[in-house]
């Protein structure tokens, strides 16, 4: 099983979500934000930054986060990321409709690129991914598109090609809407997500 440090932010929402047992049994360690400037996470396999994290304290050890990249880590993203960090993401904000579900012959508009992926062929639906948008990715040639919207723009992808680690980028922000009690679908997409993240083809 790979072993998997999670960046905590110290919201209310990161604890719930990475405290909870079922989570949390997969989890190595827990590392305050402040402290990743000088905590080590070199013995780690997986890096997780969850979303809404303090930017200005996660660009100190930005450094430190590319060099993981750079050893062959795998590092998560979860959640839209408004500083252009991530290595050729491209982010582009979009309107976000939180009720699109209610609307007659409701689409949420997200595509399953890779339904044969190995965490769409056995951990998660497409179902398991959907609740709403906040933008999406247009990212470097190359990297695999698993969820996209129907123009194409990514929401869920691996890039493997910008650096020689692996980069598991998604404008899905599960961990806040689980942390804050609410979104049903986020917590089937962490059932799945933290089981494949320690043990699948990632």
């Amino acid at each position: 099983m790979r072993k998997i440090a999670v960046i905590d932010g110290g919201s209310s929402q990161h604890h719930r979500t990475y405290t909870e047992p079922k989570y949390n049994k997969y989890i190595e360690k827990l590392i305050y934000l402040p402290d990743l400037e000088k905590t080590s996470i070199d013995e780690f396999d997986v890096l997780l930054l969850p979303s809404q994290l303090h930017m200005g304290l996660l660009m100190k050890s930005m450094k430190k986060v590319m060099d993981f990249a750079d050893k062959g880590g795998i590092i998560v993203s979860f959640g839209p990321q408004l500083n252009e960090w991530l290595p050729g993401h491209n982010w582009e904000f979009r309107e976000t409709n939180f009720w699109w579900w209610l609307e007659e012959d409701a689409k949420s508009g997200l595509v399953l690129q890779r339904p044969d992926h190995d965490l769409f062929s056995r951990y998660l639906t497409l179902a398991d991914a959907t609740w709403h948008q906040h933008g999406v990715y247009w990212p470097p040639e190359g990297t695999d598109i698993l969820v996209s919207t129907e123009d194409g723009g990514a929401v869920l992808y691996i890039d493997k090609v910008s650096t020689k680690g692996t980069w598991v980028i998604m404008t899905l922000d599960p961990d806040y809407h689980y942390g804050s009690y609410f979104m049903p679908a986020t917590e089937r997409f962490l059932d799945g997500f933290f089981p494949w993240l320690a043990e699948g083809e990632v």
